[in-house]
């Protein structure tokens, strides 16, 4: 197995592990990570104390199984991808057609690890599309051992009287209306032991205003994990929720506006997190480390106390 040594900018990384100010950037949505500028997201560096990097160190802990990652493409889905290769897991990722480019780069991180990827374009607002994202998976695996439910979408209004019902509706769809179609279909292929990992977000707990859409899907999320936990714990299949804070993908130069990236760094830690940062919160929530945790939260989102 060949371990790809990625290697961020070191001087613009370093200032930006400080607390160095972002590059205010705008592009198309849904957002391509080849496109974004230094420094680029981490898929597979770890901060170190000295505000440093150190690749992520695995130990085998997903050796064998088979992942569906929804939004795979880039950003944290690339990042768990590439962290569940390197523990030892082949995946599924999903993307829009518009993100072939970042996915094939997925792809061949994924293979260079030693790891297989399969790779499938589709739009998921649409149930068909969901139930053929588990059917691709079921044509090369026997069963489905980990579903990550990370594809998301957001655009910023600034009230809701400018907020858009089709917008609301397409956000809800992405959002959490394909978490519920991918899980149910995912459900029947999947044993004891298996994990639901669903991505939420900060937003929804601070009450974002300028993403009153995007928020309300994501407490959707936390909901739904909360009950198909409790549903499904019988069964041995444990579901789990990360909620990440400022984290610097695609999204973020794709959606927000310059005042927004500007405040971007406001964590108190006094910076955003890499993919890399949260893609961790994932493994251990797909491994047996997280053993006696389920319908639970992780919050990797530099430091804000969140209460709920």
């Amino acid at each position: 197995m060949q371990q790809e040594v990625e290697k961020p900018s070191q001087g613009p990384q370093s200032q930006y592990q400080q607390g160095h100010q972002i590059p205010i950037e705008h592009h198309k949505k849904p957002g391509v990570q080849a496109e974004m500028e230094d420094p680029k997201p981490t898929s597979s560096q770890i901060p170190t104390e000295d505000n440093g990097y150190q690749t992520y160190k695995a130990a085998g802990k997903l050796s064998g199984k088979k992942a569906i990652i929804t939004g795979g493409d880039s950003g944290i889905g690339r990042a768990v991808a590439i962290l569940f290769a390197m523990e030892g897991a082949s995946s599924l990722i999903t993307y829009l057609p518009e993100e072939e480019k970042d996915a094939q780069e997925t792809k061949r991180r994924v293979e260079k690890i030693g790891q297989s990827c399969l790779c499938f374009a589709t739009d998921l607002r649409g149930k068909e599309n969901c139930k053929k994202v588990v059917d691709k998976a079921l044509e090369n695996w026997d069963s489905i051992d980990i579903l990550v439910n990370n594809a998301g979408t957001q655009t910023m209004i600034e009230d809701i009287k400018d907020l858009d019902e089709a917008q609301w509706e397409s956000t809800f769809d992405t959002n959490i209306h394909s978490i519920f179609y991918i899980s149910k279909y995912s459900l029947p292929h999947m044993k004891s032991g298996s994990t639901i990992i669903n991505c939420a977000s900060v937003n929804h707990y601070i009450g974002r205003p300028d993403l009153l859409d995007y928020s309300a899907t994501k407490g959707a999320v936390v909901a739904f994990t909360r009950g198909l936990s409790n549903q499904q714990v019988k069964n041995g299949i444990r579901v789990n929720c990360v909620c990440p804070g400022p984290i610097w993908t695609p999204l973020i130069p794709a959606t927000m506006n310059s005042s927004a990236q500007e405040q971007f760094s406001g964590t108190p830690m006094g910076r955003p997190g890499q993919p890399s940062e949260v893609a961790t919160c994932f493994v251990f929530l797909a491994s047996q480390d997280s053993s006696f945790i389920s319908g639970q939260s992780l919050h990797p989102n530099g430091g804000v106390v969140i209460n709920g």
